[in-house]
């Protein structure tokens, strides 16, 4: 495999609205919608879309919307060796709200998610053993995905961590034993207490994150690109985002670590800056279209510039 990912599928209940409803306020919204979601399937999917070989590690619940999740991976060319359904237990869900300006409110209800094993992740060893790039959220159990960092530690295989949703107690082996650490700029304000107002303050939280032991942590900023530093070169760097008008944000920040992990797994050649610049491009794609994986581009349809080895 190019890519592995261990992590959550979820279906998306999506409606939008002008804006969010008030506290015990009720809006009409304009549009309802069924999607294929969660923050591991999500990322899994991106790579697969840019054509990386991909094999997702999950569970789903034996009901009507975990059939038709690994329907729906198997459709893309996703290997769902590793999908397993959770008995007596539904699928995860998040009720999105998308707003008209492009914002988005969630909440997820992770069920099956929650039922995934450090016996899941060690079946699956050898095919992390054999994958190039690990990715890893918190959508899942803390164990299975500290499990599965290390043993892609193990075998040498590169790691993206995704902290999300962001925990104030994170345990402190999770910041030192992935490759990449990146976090947006919420989850980036919990785990460092720094209130992310400007880039300098982006740049602040990126060095704290150092001092907590990353070996490379990045932030992702939105329309404001990203900012990332090294242990061996503790220099903030910034990189720019290109400026689109954006219509839907809902699954941005997987779209943008999908194509990071599809470029690091394919492109090793490429430096840091241009493995994020391209992945940035990407996700400014998906953004301008509804929907989250049904957002997400399929390499035919994006330039032939951001498949280049230089």
């Amino acid at each position: 495999m190019d890519v592995i990912v261990v992590g959550s599928c979820i279906v998306d209940l999506v409606s939008y609205a002008p804006r969010l409803p008030k506290a015990g306020e009720t809006l009409i919204g304009t549009k309802f919608s069924v999607g294929f979601g969660g923050k591991g399937a999500n990322q899994c999917v991106a790579a697969a879309k840019l054509g990386a070989k991909v094999a997702m590690l999950s569970k789903v619940g034996d009901d009507q919307y975990g059939k038709d999740y690994i329907e729906n991976l198997r459709q893309l060319n996703i290997d769902t060796n590793d999908v397993s359904t959770a008995e007596n237990t539904s699928t995860g869900v998040a009720q999105i709200t998308v707003c008209d300006d492009g914002t988005n409110a969630i909440v997820v209800v992770l069920a099956a998610c929650n039922e995934i094993t450090i016996a899941d992740v060690e079946k699956a060893e050898d095919v992390i053993k054999s994958s190039r790039v690990l990715v890893c959220q918190l959508e899942v159990p803390i164990d299975v995905t500290c499990k599965a960092l290390q043993l892609a530690k193990k075998h040498g295989v590169k790691s993206i961590f995704n902290p999300a949703p962001a925990v104030k107690n994170l345990p402190p082996a999770l910041y030192k034993i992935c490759d990449i650490f990146c976090a947006n700029e919420t989850e980036a304000e919990i785990l460092t207490g720094i209130k992310l107002n400007n880039l300098d303050d982006a740049k602040a939280a990126v060095l704290n994150l150092l001092e907590l032991g990353c070996q490379l942590p990045m932030i992702t900023l939105g329309a404001e690109g990203v900012v990332f530093a090294t242990q061996d070169d503790r220099t903030v760097k910034h990189v720019p985002s290109r400026q689109v008008e954006a219509f839907d944000t809902t699954g941005a920040g997987d779209s943008f670590i999908g194509s990071l992990a599809f470029y690091i797994s394919t492109f090793p050649k490429l430096s840091f800056e241009e493995v994020i610049r391209r992945a940035n491009y990407v996700a400014s794609v998906s953004v301008q279209a509804a929907g989250t994986q049904t957002s997400f581009p399929e390499r035919k349809n994006l330039p032939d510039s951001i498949f280049t080895e230089n």
